[in-house]
């Protein structure tokens, strides 16, 4: 389709869709009990272009007791990081998904998707970054791995790197003070890649190193490209990281597209991306403990047992296995970024989870786009999120930059990459 047909057959869908859209407070989605509107479906869900622009002499925004600034610039689409021991940061970059578009509103949603995205070319590599004197600038920035496949996820479980590719975890041998890779990757296991719509890898490690746990979406939004394109996908798959076997740790995950480990436990803690079309109010994305063996609904039911009627045929046993979430984050707000902090973080951030929520795209009043912080108590969420790093869009509407992975340094540093800018973003505490 040519685009000025996509849009104008976009902006004619959005208004009908937004007639009678699905109704409700913001603030009344958020926590461990959010209000479900009824659902509402349009011939296309209703969109809002996250118009880029540059960052000028401006910045993000953080709380006055912290300072933000930018270590690394023009890189190719920075997704996650992991800080080593010594402090050294590694990025991944790179760009994946193979889906075709299949339906008119494929193309639609595609169009206004791009538009809100980077006309970089993806890395596919991994760059490490080092400040050598500890004075915040980091001055050294070297090509640590290349020619890799979308890398994604990152992990390093003694001296081992592992990096989630969009079809693969690869590992590398490590030692520290590295700048670049010894040899090149080997292959651990095969990751569901066919199709690949979304192809995102997330990863963490358990603190025993023993297993990698990586975060698989789904090939649809709800099922529209069948049911066999789903096999091994939208869940958590459980790793050897020695042997690369594996198992499904959880299911029924749309998109988990950021792990961790909650300090001090051996819990596993997700943010997943929930389901489309459905109204701006609906489906909230979360944050959630990860159970081993349970069932998190998609495709047939969300936030718990609530049933999706468009999925054909229906499975009650299914949805009457389904469990609800820990926390929601609010709809559509594209949370992917997951780090929990540490006491050196200081005063009200010192207990909880930092998100990189990157932003909506699908409602005409744009949500997310900021990295919040979800307060903890007794390893639970406990209490309203709080705005960590804002100001990625401006009141003038334009959008600056779209947060994705977020990481904790041992010095209390919180690092943020940022996709749009292609920026990696340091926000440390002034006292």
């Amino acid at each position: 389709m040519k685009p000025v047909n996509i849009l104008s057959i976009a902006l004619v869908a959005t208004l009908l869709s937004a007639c009678g859209e699905n109704k409700v407070d913001d603030t009344a989605q958020v926590g461990p009990d959010p209000t479900l509107p009824e659902t509402h479906r349009g011939l296309i869900p209703t969109l809002k272009i996250a118009e880029p622009a540059s960052w000028g002499d401006r910045q993000p925004t953080v709380p006055s007791n912290y300072k933000i600034s930018a270590i690394a610039t023009d890189l190719k689409i920075p997704r996650q990081t992991l800080v080593l021991p010594n402090g050294d940061i590694l990025v991944a970059e790179g760009r994946g998904g193979n889906a075709a578009k299949l339906r008119p509103k494929d193309f639609i949603a595609g169009y206004f998707k791009a538009k809100g995205t980077t006309a970089v070319k993806g890395g596919n590599r991994v760059t490490l970054l080092r400040d050598s004197d500890d004075d915040g600038t980091y001055e050294t920035r070297t090509v640590f791995a290349e020619n890799l496949n979308a890398p994604y996820g990152l992990a390093l479980i003694n001296d081992q790197l592992y990096v989630a590719n969009q079809d693969a975890v690869v590992q590398f041998d490590y030692q520290p003070g590295q700048t670049t890779a010894s040899g090149p990757a080997r292959k651990l296991t095969d990751l569901p890649h066919t199709v690949n719509h979304h192809w995102t890898k997330s990863m963490t490690a358990s603190p025993d190193g023993q297993f990698l746990y990586v975060g698989i979406g789904s090939n649809s939004n709800i099922t529209e490209n069948g049911l066999e394109v789903e096999a091994d996908r939208a869940r958590v798959w459980e790793i050897d990281a020695k042997s690369g076997a594996h198992r499904p740790y959880a299911t029924g995950l749309r998109n988990p597209t950021a792990l961790d480990i909650l300090p001090g436990t051996d819990q596993l803690w997700a943010v997943a991306n929930e389901r489309d079309e459905l109204g701006p109010r609906l489906v909230p994305d979360y944050l959630t403990s990860v159970q081993d063996g349970e069932f998190y609904g998609w495709p047939y039911s969300y936030w718990g047992q609530n049933v999706d009627p468009r999925v054909k045929p229906q499975q009650p046993d299914m949805v009457a296995a389904a469990i609800a979430p820990d926390y929601s984050l609010g709809s559509h707000k594209a949370p992917l970024g997951l780090a929990f902090s540490t006491a050196t973080m200081g005063d009200k951030f010192s207990e909880g989870a930092f998100i990189g929520e990157h932003g909506s795209w699908n409602r005409s009043d744009p949500a997310g786009y900021k990295v919040v912080f979800v307060p903890f108590s007794n390893g639970k969420p406990a209490g309203d999120p709080l705005d960590f790093v804002t100001g990625f869009q401006g009141e003038d509407g334009k959008t600056r930059g779209r947060p994705v992975g977020v990481t904790v340094d041992p010095e209390g540093a919180l690092i943020v990459a940022d996709d749009l800018s292609n920026t990696i973003w340091r926000v440390t505490p002034t006292q």
